[in-house]
């Protein structure tokens, strides 16, 4: 039995929950048919799950209508969300991948990760944001370095010498 304040989605309902707030965001409301559009199913098929995320009560939604987030459906889209953009970020501004590579990746990821794991990855990136260098930190830009060429750059010491 799921207590009242952990609900156990399937990746596919936490979807229909970030494109509830990306319908939102984008057009001031959230249509069946937007839905059905956007993550690419039947209407009927959104209709179901729209159901099932009522009975949570995590949304409010009438039939082949509006779909609203309840208060406790916000809470756990905004978490959903964090992870996907948490994730992107990485994905783009660490590894250096193309955004929309990253999007479509961090979209699988983000149901996958442990909140352990979510929790290091938010950690290192603070760390890297949170670097004294202008820009990005010199070891991530040796990264991107070893990427494109598969050698690792000349390490630099403080007293300008080479290693």
């Amino acid at each position: 039995m799921q207590s009242k304040t952990s609900i156990k989605l399937s990746s596919n309902m936490e979807d229909y929950l970030e494109a509830i707030v990306m319908l939102k965001k984008s057009k001031g409301v959230a249509r069946v048919r937007d839905i059905s559009r956007l993550i690419n199913v039947k209407t009927p098929s959104v209709s179901g799950a729209l159901s099932m995320l009522a009975k949570n009560g995590l949304v409010v939604h009438e039939r082949y209508g509006y779909a609203e987030l309840t208060a406790k459906g916000q809470k756990l889209a905004k978490k959903i969300k964090k992870r996907h953009d948490t994730l992107s970020k990485f994905l783009t501004e660490i590894l250096n991948i193309e955004p929309k590579i990253a999007a479509e990746d961090a979209c699988k990821m983000e149901h996958a990760i442990s909140p352990y794991t979510f929790g290091k990855l938010t950690k290192f990136l603070e760390f890297v944001k949170s670097s004294p260098a202008k820009g990005k930190p010199h070891w991530l830009k040796g990264f991107g370095y070893y990427v494109k060429t598969g050698k690792r750059p000349k390490c630099v010491l403080k007293d300008g010498g080479a290693k």
